[in-house]
């Protein structure tokens, strides 16, 4: 039986803080690269709902989040070729956060993640029988 080393860590955190946490895992799971202003602009996608690409950028220009209504939009143009925002299927111009991500963001919020990593099992060298 493999022995398996556990650490067990309980963290409060904001509900921003949280949301961008499980931006940032789902994006470290599936290699997909953000900035720490990428994930606060998708953060506050999460929080805020289906928006206007406008309205949303405005509100990150607002939080100073991005300085730019252009570079807000360069994000999410890029967080949808990612597929870590989707259109709005009646009106074009509304984006949300994929569904498909599952990030929650209303109410109490619990994570429970189990990751492990199994170290290869190496199994020793036969003896070959030699023929006379």
């Amino acid at each position: 039986m493999a022995l398996v080393s556990q650490v067990e860590k309980k963290i409060r955190m904001s509900q921003w803080d949280i949301v961008k946490f499980q931006v940032l895992t789902y994006c470290y799971i599936h290699t997909i690269k953000v900035s720490d202003h990428d994930l606060s602009c998708l953060a506050l996608l999460g929080l805020t709902g289906e928006q206007t690409i406008d309205t949303l950028c405005k509100l990150v220009v607002s939080n100073q989040i991005f300085s730019s209504l252009q570079s807000a939009r360069n994000v999410l143009s890029k967080a949808e070729k990612t597929g870590l925002v989707t259109r709005s299927t009646s009106n074009k111009r509304k984006i949300r956060i994929n569904p498909a991500l599952n990030i929650q963001t209303a109410g109490n919020i619990i994570l429970d993640y189990r990751v492990i990593y199994l170290e290869p099992v190496v199994k020793p060298l036969a003896l070959e029988s030699q023929e006379s």
